[in-house]
């Protein structure tokens, strides 16, 4: 990256529609390097900040804790796999995988650390938050967009991934079909989940069953 890159700043772009977007292609995202003032200036609500974009659409903040927390948890997930990003095909050495989608990016630790082991693919995360750094692989690039609207990139994926999405969605089958849809002819979709509901190892616990806190 060149010096002028890496002293790149977040400034307004006149090119913007009203809704604060532009036009890549036949993308209609919102670029981390080409913001409107008015999804930068984050809602505060006691001591944390709130994503401005669809505000009140994504429960949890987007302030530097929050952003501590989702790299811990990228990292716990590195252990879960035994240090590998993933478990689909497109993750392994020389996979030789073109286009990946990292949806629910977050600070794009994931899509960054991808695009490092795979130079030769072009990785895109999407969230509602701009808080990306601007440093990153030249192989890889950041867009503010609502994934529960409709989908309008320019070409389809190799490999779509998406992480602990639980409370960010709002429609699984709607999202699952635009995965589909957007995936190229023997793609990948990796999604990885938290189970939400208690289980035990020996079937004694049933699903009508509650438990005291």
């Amino acid at each position: 990256m060149t010096t002028e890159q890496l002293e790149m700043e977040l400034v307004p772009d006149e090119t913007l529609t009203e809704d604060g977007e532009y036009s890549l292609g036949e993308e209609t995202v919102c670029s981390t390097q080409s913001l409107s003032r008015s999804i930068v200036d984050y809602r505060r609500e006691n001591g944390r900040t709130y994503h401005r974009y669809k505000d009140g659409k994504y429960n949890l903040p987007n302030d530097e804790l929050e952003a501590e927390r989702l790299d811990l948890q990228h990292h716990l997930f590195l252990l879960t796999f035994d240090d590998s990003l993933g478990l689909a095909p497109p993750n392994k050495a020389k996979s030789e995988v073109k286009r990946v989608l990292d949806l629910g990016t977050g600070t794009g630790i994931w899509a960054m650390d991808f695009g490092d082991e795979h130079p030769e693919a072009h990785v895109v995360g999407a969230d509602l938050s701009p808080i990306q750094p601007t440093f990153v692989p030249p192989n890889v690039e950041f867009f503010i967009d609502d994934i529960d609207e409709e989908w309008n990139h320019s070409a389809p994926f190799d490999y779509i991934h998406s992480r602990m999405m639980t409370s960010s969605i709002g429609n699984w089958p709607d999202y699952l079909k635009k995965i589909y849809d957007n995936l190229n002819p023997g793609g990948y979709v990796e999604l990885q989940e938290a189970d939400l509901f208690l289980s035990s190892d020996n079937a004694t616990l049933h699903p009508t069953q509650s438990l005291p806190y």
